[in-house]
């Protein structure tokens, strides 16, 4: 008998190659072998023992964490690898979704909603691994409930795919910053720009703060309309102009850009990865070098950035002072704030010691001259 369904992988993993049916009555030291050799198995029993097996999976997979590298970089490397490695295992347990995006197993939930809004309106019978479903469901549950942000007065819903604005401490940094020159006493005529926007929180949180007009602009289709998803239930549309950056900039200058860049220079391997990992800091440094030129007089750029990379070795802080010199640019003055998210206190980490030592900043930035 052959089964034909189309392949799906937001981490643009390829289809595997060998697929043998499992149910309820595939042991999990027999699925682990096989996932460990690359044979994906596609389930066919009940929905519930599918996630059983994953667990069962996961917990093979906990044991092998790797051992600490001489340095943090080598430590955070291997943590990677560690990572990619239970990632490709877990993805080989897989799903069909029907044509019209249903779960055809016993005691499967509704997933036609989620799965709408991740992959857009179905149209064929699609197999997907089942962690990937996983995170489109619990990416549906955030978005219907929200996240609370005191800043913007309510709360910012993330999409699938769009890194959600969990770690408050950079919400409160923009909050709190000491408005440019430029803006000083006319806030209402204000431009600012917000580059790789995401969820639209900062342009939000500019918009409360009064400034007139915020472009907030992303490359990312999915981070796009989220932003404008935001910006509507926040009744701020009058104020905040979502569009594609195209090269990062919008046309003209502005009062004031924000940037919050991926914090980490490395490669993502999924799409809400995009949000963590900046190859080799190209995001961070086309907003250097483009600021001095998109900048009123007296205006400032604010970059926020975490000193994380620095505590695992893959960046300097005399690299990034560099990077500002050659960008044409001084620093008028840096706002830090500590973590606030599970992680910074978590002594299971692997990368425990960088991330209880990591401190947010916001970087204001203007022309050297």
């Amino acid at each position: 008998m052959t089964y034909t369904a189309h392949w799906h992988s937001e981490s643009g993993l390829p289809a595997p190659r060998r697929v043998i049916v499992a149910d309820d009555r595939t042991k999990a030291a027999v699925a682990y072998r096989l996932a460990c050799e690359g044979t994906a198995l596609l389930w066919r029993g009940d929905y519930q023992g599918a996630r059983q097996l994953l667990r069962a999976l996961g917990s093979r997979l906990d044991r092998l964490a790797p051992k600490p590298g001489a340095t943090p970089a080598e430590t955070f490397h291997r943590h990677r690898q560690a990572r990619g490695h239970r990632a490709r295992v877990l993805g080989m347990l897989l799903v069909v979704l029907e044509d019209d995006h249903s779960l055809a197993l016993r005691r499967a939930p509704d997933v036609r909603a989620a799965c709408t809004e991740a992959y857009g309106p179905p149209r064929r019978r699609t197999v997907v691994s089942l962690r990937e479903l996983l995170g489109v469901i619990g990416a549906h549950e955030w978005r219907r409930k929200g996240v609370p942000v005191p800043a913007v007065g309510g709360s910012i819903h993330p999409h699938y795919g769009v890194f959600s604005p969990v770690r408050g401490e950079y919400v409160d940094l923009v909050a709190a910053a000491p408005l440019p020159a430029a803006v000083h006493g006319a806030p209402a005529d204000a431009t600012a720009f917000d580059l790789g926007t995401g969820t639209g929180v900062l342009a939000a949180v500019l918009a409360r703060r009064g400034l007139g007009r915020t472009v907030a602009t992303d490359s990312s289709p999915r981070a796009l309309a989220c932003a404008r998803d935001n910006v509507e239930r926040l009744g701020i549309g009058d104020r905040v102009e979502v569009t594609d950056s195209g090269d990062l900039y919008p046309a003209g200058r502005a009062a004031l850009v924000v940037c919050n860049p991926p914090w980490l220079p490395a490669r993502p391997t999924s799409a809400v990865e995009q949000g963590v990992y900046d190859p080799d800091s190209a995001m961070l440094r086309a907003f250097l070098d483009g600021l001095a030129g998109h900048l009123q007089p007296g205006g400032e750029g604010w970059l926020i950035l975490s000193d994380l990379a620095e505590h695992l070795g893959l960046r300097t802080r005399d690299a990034l002072d560099e990077a500002f010199a050659a960008a044409g640019l001084r620093v008028v003055d840096r706002l830090d704030a500590k973590p606030r998210h599970p992680r910074a206190s978590d002594a299971s980490d692997p990368l425990h010691t960088a991330r209880a030592a990591e401190v947010t900043s916001l970087w204001r930035l203007a022309p050297a001259t």
